[in-house]
């Protein structure tokens, strides 16, 4: 499992929340096998008070939002619950798509072998809205807004619109190489291209709650080292003129 510095990715706190911006490969909470180093335990190494309120899938990076105590805690699971949570992602998604609040509602299940899918007769009710921010030749930055919390939920709605998040090879994302973009890509002798991308590209980029005063807290994270580079080579080697 990845190693992490919990403290180096704190990027909220108050007096009854602290956030971390979640490195990608860093597990929510213990894996049965791998060393010690998830956040829910290295938070309470921080912080034995501190609890995970929601979670993100192991290779989603971004804002992750702990309680301090008791009542936080319950105030945030029963925000949660009520949908009193505003929750946005970006992800860079396969082809060109011009989404504007393009909502996508389609039940999902959990099946044997951990993953989700689609099934309109035992699924649960899931709704996500997308709208693009920026485009590319082969690519889309997507903001993605789930109003329903299921697991793989935007993962899957995406690749239901035929835009496969990069590099998710579960939901029909392929890798991305620069030799495919990049004129006169050149690589040295003996050595093997890298993908663009180690993981599928997907941040968890805000989070808004209510706090227990009645105030919003509103948090961003920036897009971690990896994100931020594909991203920069799409915009350069990849780049839409109109």
């Amino acid at each position: 499992m990845k190693r992490f510095n919990f403290k180096n990715q704190i990027i909220f706190e108050n007096e009854n929340y602290l956030a971390i911006n979640k490195p990608s490969g860093v597990s929510s909470l213990h894996e049965r096998i791998g060393i010690a180093n998830s956040v829910f335990e290295q938070a309470k190494i921080y912080d034995h008070n501190l609890q995970l309120c929601h979670r993100l899938d192991k290779e989603t990076s971004g804002v992750l939002l702990l309680s301090k105590h008791t009542d936080a805690y319950v105030h945030a699971a029963k925000a949660f619950e009520k949908r009193e949570v505003q929750k946005n992602y970006h992800a860079i998604s396969h082809r060109v798509h011009q989404f504007k609040d393009f909502v996508v509602e389609l039940p999902l299940i959990t099946t044997r072998s951990g993953r989700s899918a689609v099934d309109k007769s035992k699924g649960k009710p899931s709704k996500t809205t997308f709208n693009t921010i920026e485009k590319f030749i082969h690519y889309t930055l997507i903001s993605c807004n789930p109003h329903t919390g299921r697991q793989h939920q935007i993962r899957i709605h995406l690749a239901s619109q035929n835009a496969p998040i990069a590099a998710d090879e579960i939901y029909g994302g392929k890798r991305p190489f620069l030799s495919n973009y990049k004129k006169k890509f050149n690589l040295k002798q003996n050595t093997e291209e890298k993908p663009m991308i180690q993981r599928f590209a997907l941040h968890a980029f805000a989070l808004e709650i209510p706090d227990l005063n009645g105030n919003l807290i509103h948090i961003n994270a920036k897009y971690p080292k990896d994100f931020q580079v594909f991203l920069s080579q799409l915009q350069k080697f990849d780049k839409l003129f109109v």
